[in-house]
């Protein structure tokens, strides 16, 4: 199939996945390493998560999509979004390329490129590029202080960044769908 027949990525998700971890070098020895530190990261979860949704706070650009109407923080909506952002921690951790996963990952990305209601409207891009920066950043700093062999902290960093890495692949595809009027 030539280039300009290839279906778009979401059409065969498992597929992309495969493709973006091959692409960035995540290998079954990566995958082991993050499965076998994923207890040190997922007990920091809620730390972690709690860091990622106050530093969007201190940002109006971003802080916009977590405000009540009133311009306060909406505590009950940064509660939700943390808890699924959790979830995603969590399965992201498991490392599982099946059906059901990746497409859930397809899933969170439409979501945040598709808000037509709520505060804040459409997210950005560049702010799910620095979310998973930020999220890479706390992961690393986790993983440092969780594990003394240098090396091997640097080894399950690398092999998280790569992960994640991927995992960005999948968000930015609900940036790459053609506009609806392009599509009829």
């Amino acid at each position: 199939m030539s280039r300009t027949e290839r279906p778009h990525p979401g059409a065969d998700m498992e597929r992309f996945v495969r493709e973006q971890m091959a692409f960035v070098g995540l290998h079954e020895e990566d995958v082991q390493l993050i499965r076998r530190t994923a207890p040190l990261v997922l007990k920091h979860e809620a730390a972690i998560t709690a860091a990622l949704y106050e530093h969007f706070l201190k940002f109006p650009d971003t802080a916009q999509f977590f405000l009540a109407e009133d311009g306060t923080p909406d505590r009950t909506r940064i509660e939700r979004r943390r808890h699924s952002l959790g979830r995603w921690l969590r399965e992201t951790a498991e490392v599982a390329i099946t059906h059901g996963f990746v497409y859930y990952s397809l899933a969170v990305a439409l979501s945040h490129i598709h808000r037509e209601y709520g505060p804040g409207g459409k997210i950005p891009a560049q702010f799910m590029v620095g979310a998973m920066s930020l999220t890479q950043s706390a992961l690393a700093s986790v993983l440092v202080d969780e594990i003394a062999d240098p090396r091997e902290a640097l080894d399950a960093v690398t092999a998280w960044n790569k992960l994640l890495l991927v995992q960005l692949s999948v968000l930015l595809l609900g940036y790459l769908l053609p506009q609806r009027e392009a599509r009829d």
